[in-house]
Parts: structure tokens; sequence; C-alpha cells
């Protein structure tokens, strides 16, 4: 196998592990309302919507910014 083989194995090795990296963070119990909004954002579809017009106007939505925001000041209670 040569080299070119040998990145291609890598790269489909790295997606796989990115994937799994994926569910269990979104299989994670939410640490506040930032995490529960961001879940009801992605599951109806909203969050594409407002990553094709954050890219097509380049102004940056602040998602992560405000859902850290709304977890600092609204947080779960971890009992």
């Amino acid at each position: 196998m040569g080299r070119e083989g040998r990145l291609k194995e890598k790269l489909t090795e790295i997606k796989k592990r990115q994937i799994l990296m994926n569910k269990i963070v979104k299989n994670s119990k939410p640490n506040g309302l930032g995490d529960s909004i961001e879940r009801f954002t992605e599951k109806t579809g909203i969050k594409k919507v407002v990553d094709k017009v954050s890219s097509a106007t380049g102004v940056p939505c602040g998602c992560k910014a405000r859902k850290d925001a709304l977890n600092r000041a609204f947080p779960y209670d971890k009992k």
C-alpha cells in the first residue's frame, strides 16, 4: 500500500472517531439552558439555517458564546 492509501485509511479512522465523539457529546446530559436550546435548534433545523446565513453574510452567529452565557446564567443543578 502506498502513501496515498495509508493517508486515506488514517482519514477514514479520524472521521470514525469524530462521529463517535459527536455521538457521545450529543447523548450527554445538558449542563444548562444553553445546551438545551442548542439541541432544540439542531433537531429543528434552525441551526443549519443560521449557519448558512452566517456564512453568506460573513457575520458570526455567536452561538457558542450565547450557549456558554446561558449555561452560566441558568445551570441545571447536578445533585
